[in-house]
């Protein structure tokens, strides 16, 4: 039996019951009635409720897809404590690498090598144990992984959206829970399922990690994806200016005038199609190419088996 084979014959019996759409449409459902009854009521006791159906919503349906195909010697509670504990960690981690930052041309590369580089981190001290590591189990304990990561950060960004000087601002709260619930799926879910399929890639048939030089370019390339995702906002402003012509000194107080309004916005969506579409392609080629090596491997030890089982047996002693 290769390596291939093993891993999908230890499949989980759970496996293929559709549970993650059905908790995603439970789960917004919930959420939906939560905000109906909290403007309703005017309760703001609510308020955390709506932040943390919003925020984990997305990602721990990400990790109810991965437990459903996960195979070896993977288990629920480790992917479940892989996504809370990897979440909690990644953004305290994330947190203070990124203190010392200071605003400047180059803030977000910086925040997508800090942030991948702790995510990474907890990636392999989570998987360390995982067998068989291959590139599609790498892929999806690092989406686990990201979700935890972007479940809490998203969390965050709602908190602090809802806080305003007026006193609770419940539409920039469901803006932005919508925004990222969103876009979840191709942003640390995407770039930490990249590192992890390579990083697990590597290691195939290996009882434990190695290092390669494949490690260090998916981290750079991960990093950059984010850093490129975070900036967008700012490149779809500059290439708006550039693109109509406009003067840069036609911003207003630092906010771009309402006529550049819907070039901005159509130039920050079509960025991060472009990136995600980038992140996806590089994704399913890393995980073609380590398939493709997998196979050869296997190939090649079940031919040095049926080199060894087709030579003639030893001369008995006499």
């Amino acid at each position: 039996m290769t390596l291939e084979t093993e891993a999908q014959g230890s499949a989980h019996p759970h496996h293929r019951h559709g549970w993650w759409w059905k908790t995603l449409l439970g789960g917004f459902l919930l959420w939906v009635v939560t905000i109906i009854v909290t403007i309703a009521t005017q309760n703001t006791n609510l308020v955390p409720t709506i932040i943390l159906i919003g925020s984990f919503l997305v990602p721990f349906t990400v990790v109810l897809f991965v437990i459903e195909r996960v195979t070896g010697t993977i288990s629920t509670m480790q992917l479940v404590t892989a996504f809370f504990v990897g979440g909690v960690l990644g953004v305290l981690g994330a947190s203070l690498l990124e203190s010392d930052l200071r605003p400047g041309a180059g803030l977000y590369l910086l925040v997508g090598f800090a942030e991948e580089l702790v995510k990474g981190v907890l990636l392999v001290v989570v998987g360390w144990r995982v067998r068989p590591k291959t590139a599609r189990q790498g892929a999806l304990l690092g989406a686990t992984v990201g979700a935890g990561f972007s479940a809490f950060e998203s969390a965050g960004y709602a908190f602090n959206a809802a806080i305003t000087i007026r006193g609770i601002d419940l539409s920039s709260l469901l803006q932005t829970e919508v925004a990222r619930a969103v876009l979840s799926p191709v942003g640390h879910v995407l770039w930490t399922a990249i590192l992890g399929s390579v990083l697990f890639g590597v290691a195939h048939g290996r009882p434990r990690f190695r290092w390669a030089w494949q490690i260090l370019v998916a981290y750079v390339v991960v990093a950059v994806l984010h850093g490129l995702w975070d900036s967008n906002s700012t490149i779809s402003t500059l290439l708006a200016f550039v693109l109509t012509g406009t003067p840069f000194s036609a911003a207003q107080d630092g906010y771009v005038p309402s006529s550049l309004a819907g070039v901005v916005t159509s130039l920050y969506i079509a960025g991060l199609a472009v990136v995600s579409v980038i992140g996806v392609a590089v994704l399913v080629g890393v995980l073609l190419h380590y398939r493709r090596r997998a196979r050869r491997i296997d190939a090649r030890q079940l031919a040095q088996l049926g080199t060894w089982a087709g030579s003639p047996p030893p001369h008995p002693l006499r």
